[in-house]
């Protein structure tokens, strides 16, 4: 059997996602019947049926189903090696570091100077993201090195350094009567929710059917918010949030009071690259960021 094309694995992921011809050729930009004859000579070519089409309906068969999970994520990784390509080369190469502003345990400052002296140094690209997307940006060859909480949900291919383990506070409305009191619980937070929309009494796990709704004051909260955003609607009543230590400390503001919670888990900071990375420049960042966390963790 000849190797698989990029390009029949493309068709065929469109197919196999919209489930009808029509709607998959108009996705990809092109006729009908080409993509009908490519999806007939992918199934000749791997010797099994992979679309059941009558002239209603176009499911997946099981070695459809097969083929969709792992066309998927191959073509992501050729996706992914184009971008890493023309990265590298760029007349004037560089190392991008993806992370979530703030979120850097109040240490990337002083590892970017270090950083600097290092003989395999590169100008950083600071690659700022959302929650959550660190990971994705170092998947897809958007970022060389990721700042980003661990443990992570999917570690394969990658290799990780811990950085920094620091707590998490609750940053509160001033006006909330929890403020009144220095110390709280996680289960003290029932009724309020996280910006994220989830109940901040279950630190951000899902909801179950015995948990209590969203405030009425936090009526489907946006999804994505910044940190201006954020604060705002705390100091609104809105929401209620858990940043790290180190965000509380630059972000003093006077409606807002950060209180410890004695059964809110901590964050731990960490480094994240591909396992295949032979950069020497990543090696002197995670070298030097390393160094840099341990000597801030000395008392």
């Amino acid at each position: 059997m000849d190797d698989l094309e990029v390009r029949q694995l493309r068709y065929f992921v469109a197919v196999a996602e919209e489930l009808h011809f029509g709607r998959a050729a108009l996705r990809l930009g092109m006729a009908q019947p080409p993509l009908s004859r490519a999806i007939r000579e992918l199934e000749r070519r791997l010797g099994v049926r992979l679309l059941e089409r009558t002239t209603r309906h176009v499911s997946l068969t099981p070695a459809g189903e097969v083929l969709l999970r792992d066309a998927k994520p191959a073509l992501d990784a050729v996706a992914a090696a184009g971008r890493r390509a023309r990265h590298a080369g760029r007349a004037e190469p560089g190392l991008r570091l993806a992370m979530k502003a703030d979120y850097d345990g109040g240490l990337l400052p002083r590892i970017l100077a270090a950083y600097r002296l290092e003989p395999a140094a590169l100008p950083v690209e600071l690659v700022l993201v959302g929650r959550g997307e660190q990971l994705p940006a170092l998947r897809e060859g958007r970022a060389d090195v990721a700042l980003l909480p661990v443990p992570l949900a999917d570690d394969r291919g990658l290799d990780v350094e811990p950085l920094l383990t620091e707590p998490r506070l609750v940053a509160l409305a001033s006006t909330d009567p929890l403020a009144d009191r220095p110390r709280l619980r996680v289960a003290d937070l029932a009724g309020r929710t996280l910006p994220d929309g989830t109940p901040a009494d279950r630190d951000g796990r899902p909801p179950t059917a015995v948990t209590a709704g969203p405030s009425p004051l936090a009526e489907a909260p946006p999804r994505r918010l910044d940190l201006a955003q954020i604060f705002n609607l705390i100091e609104l009543g809105s929401i209620v949030w858990f940043p790290p230590a180190s965000v509380a400390r630059r972000h003093p503001r006077p409606g807002v009071v950060y209180r410890t919670v004695e059964d809110l888990g901590p964050i731990t900071l960490a480094l994240a690259w591909p396992q295949d990375s032979r950069s020497p420049a990543v090696a002197a960042l995670v070298r030097t960021a390393t160094t840099v966390a341990a000597t801030a963790a000395r008392p």
